[in-house]
């Protein structure tokens, strides 16, 4: 089964210079000249570069070199990708006292190796788990489309040998030839998937189907095409081919070495999609342990000074971290569900529709036969690609779990129990249920906009701001994650959209959102993890994972709606319009030369004979009567009935019979 395809590392800017930190192995993205600006903790400041861009990238490159090499000394391997972020998390972090408006001299470049080091070997940290869970995915997570992109663009390249080797082809022996036709039979077989070409009963069945629609006696006509040509031709005959066996296969009378695939499908997408709502449902019960306890230490100043050595608020980031990247895993598997169970349907659908055609038929039309061939093929690359597709999100998932060590180190059950004696553990669900029905009135904010679920057409894609975590909880009790509930209201606020877990604290952020926007930056300068699991990417653009850059310009725009009703009355003023009005004065004075005329004219009347005294008129018919003729009698005639006998045939002594005919009909008078 084909590996994963390589994916891009993020980016890093440091000191106002673009490094990429894996340049060696995965494709360079493009990068952007310095325009003498800096981004400095989400404000921007004007300086003037110090070095030129080739010396700051390899300066960068040394710092990195230098702490792998000092943590791999310590025996912990780390990826420059993991590396380059912590460096600047690092600097990011006001506590270290790094200033990014200077140049970075030889003690601070020992310092900062110093701090990077100390806080990559830290193996029970919960934050670096976090970190190291960040890169992973970003490196090893791409979109559905972008990985079968990727996926098919690598079968290409390593398909694009043979074909070479096919196309370039100037044979012209049989021997040749005969080789030529081996060299496109196991192209068909590496293509389609469908079999190894060292198998000697698969080769077998592929050239059968390959001879049935083009036969080796062809060979001499594609050689004579363009290379284009026989490219379209091999891709062509590979999916004729493909969908040959398959039906055969369907038929029972072939389909060596063909995996049913939508058989291992029905069963790994259920199974894999348990093992993930699993893995799901314990990290939330986790996040649900750890935030009681958070809400228990903030109501007991005491216990937060015992409490702080077990860095729990870095558990609940790293175990919500851990179940954002579930959440994504599981709604990619879902849509591979739905697209497998659409395949399987049109799957059949094309067999039957096959079958109905070919029937007991010898020979058929290639017309009617080769478009559904071509359709089978295709679906069944939908399959493995869908195999595929599963198949690295499997893996992925697993590999997620290995950065959720340090919990069973620093919370064991035991430990646990004891921090939630006389603690109601409340899940999302339940926070959401108790905050439903106090909802934010509108009517308090005349100057800010809030959203609800009944005004606006849009409302559950909306791109809320901290991943939906009420941004006001988390500013006022130093980092604390509680689901912000968006049927109280949204709160919209410079182009961008707020939720909050109560009524309260809606009221209390909008009153000076700045303010607690600043606080939640603070905080993440501090703890880096922070800014991808609350996508702070705009404050902090320099950290932008490359998983996510496609969609860090992309606002969804509420489409708010609202019932209004509109009336007008026919004739609010009563009508003035002149109707002899002309505004043609030409019109006019025909008008007023036909009025002067007028003045010298007389009337004059006159009569006829016919209409003097004239009077009515009247005439009077009869009325139709009712008569009868007869024009016709009954009358009948018979003739005689023809009677005519003939005596003396049955013969007598002598040995010839002679007949005598004998006339007794009537004549016609006498009847």
């Amino acid at each position: 089964m084909p590996l994963a395809p390589p994916f891009r590392a993020p980016a890093f800017d440091l000191h106002g210079y673009t490094t990429d930190a894996e340049s060696a192995q995965l494709p360079r993205r493009p990068r952007q000249r310095p325009r003498g600006r800096i981004v400095r903790h989400g404000s921007s400041s004007r300086f003037r570069p110090r070095m030129p861009p080739t010396q700051a990238e390899s300066v960068i490159k040394n710092i990195i070199r230098e702490i792998g090499q000092e943590c791999a000394a310590h025996g912990e391997i780390v990826s420059e990708t993991l590396v380059a972020f912590m460096v600047k998390a690092v600097v990011l972090d006001p506590s270290n006292g790094f200033n990014m408006d200077r140049t970075l001299i030889k003690s601070d470049v020992q310092k900062l190796v110093k701090h990077c080091v100390t806080r990559l070997l830290d193996n029970k940290n919960p934050s670096l788990d976090t970190i190291k869970m960040q890169v992973y995915f970003d490196m090893n997570y791409t979109s559905r489309e972008e990985f079968l992109e990727e996926h098919h663009r690598v079968l290409e390249s390593r398909l694009g040998s043979v074909m070479r080797e096919i196309t370039d082809n100037r044979a012209c022996a049989r021997e040749e030839l005969e080789s030529l036709y081996r060299k496109i039979v196991s192209y068909v077989l590496l293509r389609s998937g469908l079999g190894s070409p060292t198998d000697i009963k698969i080769v077998r069945e592929a050239t059968a189907a390959l001879q049935s629609v083009f036969p080796q006696a062809e060979l001499g006509t594609f050689l004579t095409l363009s290379k284009k040509d026989k490219e379209r031709q091999l891709k062509e005959l590979t999916m004729i081919v493909t969908g040959i066996r398959l039906f055969n296969r369907d038929c029972g009378k072939g389909g060596e070495g063909i995996d049913d695939l939508p058989a291992i499908l029905h069963e790994a997408i259920p199974a894999t999609t348990q093992h993930i709502d699993s893995q799901l449902q314990i990290s939330q019960e986790q996040a649900y342990r750890y935030t009681a306890i958070l809400e228990k230490v903030r109501q007991n100043p005491l216990m937060s000074v015992q409490l702080q050595p077990y860095m729990l608020k870095e558990a609940l980031y790293n175990v919500r971290q851990y179940e954002i990247f579930l959440q994504i895993i599981l709604s990619d598997i879902i849509t591979c569900a739905q697209e497998v169970e659409m395949m399987i349907k049109k799957l059949g659908a094309q067999l039957e529709q096959l079958k109905m055609i070919v029937k007991s038929k010898t020979a058929v039309p290639t017309s009617q036969v080769f478009p559904i061939f071509i359709a089978l093929s295709n679906l069944w690359t939908s399959f493995q690609d869908e195999t595929v597709l599963i198949s690295v999100l499997s893996n992925l998932t697993s590999h997620l779990e290995a950065f959720l060590g340090a919990h069973e180190l620093l919370f064991p059950e035991k430990v646990l129990r004891g921090l939630l004696d006389g603690v109601t553990v409340k899940t999302d669900v339940c926070r959401m249920r108790e905050q439903m029905e106090d909802r934010v009135n509108a009517e308090d904010f005349r100057k800010l906009e809030w959203l609800f679920p009944e005004t606006t057409a849009n409302f559950d894609k909306l791109l809320l701001q901290y991943r939906g975590f009420c941004a006001y909880t988390f500013a006022t009790t130093d980092g604390l994650l509680l689901p912000g509930n968006s049927a109280i209201g949204i709160l919209k606020y410079k182009d961008k959209y707020y939720t909050f877990n109560s009524r309260d604290a809606a009221y209390s952020f909008a009153e000076n959102p700045e303010n607690y926007i600043n606080l939640i930056t603070e905080k993440a300068k501090k703890n880096a993890e922070l800014i991808q699991l609350l996508e702070l990417h705009q404050q902090f653009e320099t950290l932008i994972p490359y998983s996510q850059v496609k969609d860090v310009d992309k606002h969804i725009k509420p489409i708010t709606k609202c019932e209004s009703g509109t009336q007008t009355d026919t004739h609010i003023l009563p009508p003035t319009i002149v109707r002899s009005y002309e505004w043609n004065e030409w019109e006019l004075r025909r008008k007023a030369i036909k009025l002067a005329n007028l003045r010298q004219k007389v009337t004059h009347s006159v009569q006829t004979d016919l209409s003097h005294m004239r009077r009515e008129n009247g005439s009077q018919v009869y009325s139709s009567k009712d008569a009868s003729t007869q024009s016709m009698k009954e009358g009948s005639t018979r003739v005689p009935r023809p009677q005519v006998y003939i005596a003396g045939l049955r013969g007598g002594r002598a040995k010839t019979t002679c007949g005598v005919k004998v006339n007794l009909t009537r004549a016609i008078d006498e009847t």
